[in-house]
């Protein structure tokens, strides 16, 4: 399943998941039974490839060098987890384990944020706001796919908005 949704199938049919593991198609809905099953797999297999990323302490020293290695850590684990995500997020309206997995993916970029910022950046409402949108997968997303930029140049239009709201420009 993973494997078609990286190569751009978003949401396979049963009989496409059993075709690519060669499988018959009662071993799939023997295996799941319902969507949310399947979407727990999926999400503890992408967590185990990215979490040691997202864990590693900052190398840094200072608060925008983390922030710089935040956003370079973001982007690679958002260029490695775009399908899943999106697939994820197109079940999420009709799937309360989606809906859950979605909010805790926003938790996790807001507290990592919040870890590298100095107080009176992440205790300005408005500017953390402001910094969380500009930071987050959806932002990535439509960098990369709908304006068609490099990793490159999505990391690059990052920066640039990041550093303005910080510096306050």
């Amino acid at each position: 399943m993973i494997e078609l949704i990286r190569a751009g199938e978003m949401s396979p049919a049963a009989a496409r998941v059993a075709e690519k593991a060669n499988v018959g198609l009662r071993t799939v809905f023997r295996h799941f039974e319902e969507m949310d099953t399947l979407g727990r797999e999926m999400s503890a297999i992408v967590e185990a490839e990215i979490l040691p990323l997202v864990e590693k302490p900052f190398e840094g020293k200072g608060w925008r060098a983390q922030l710089n290695e935040l956003l370079d850590r973001r982007a690679y684990i958002y260029d490695r987890i775009m399908p899943l995500k999106i697939a994820g997020s197109l079940q999420r309206f009709r799937s309360k384990f989606h809906m859950e997995d979605y909010n805790r993916f926003l938790r996790k970029e807001r507290e990592s944020l919040k870890q590298v910022l100095p107080t009176k950046i992440a205790g300005n409402a408005v500017l953390f706001h402001a910094i969380e949108m500009t930071t987050g997968f959806q932002a990535w997303r439509r960098l990369r796919q709908d304006q068609g930029l490099s990793a490159k140049e999505a990391l690059n239009v990052l920066r640039f908005a990041v550093d303005r709201l910080v510096d306050g420009k």
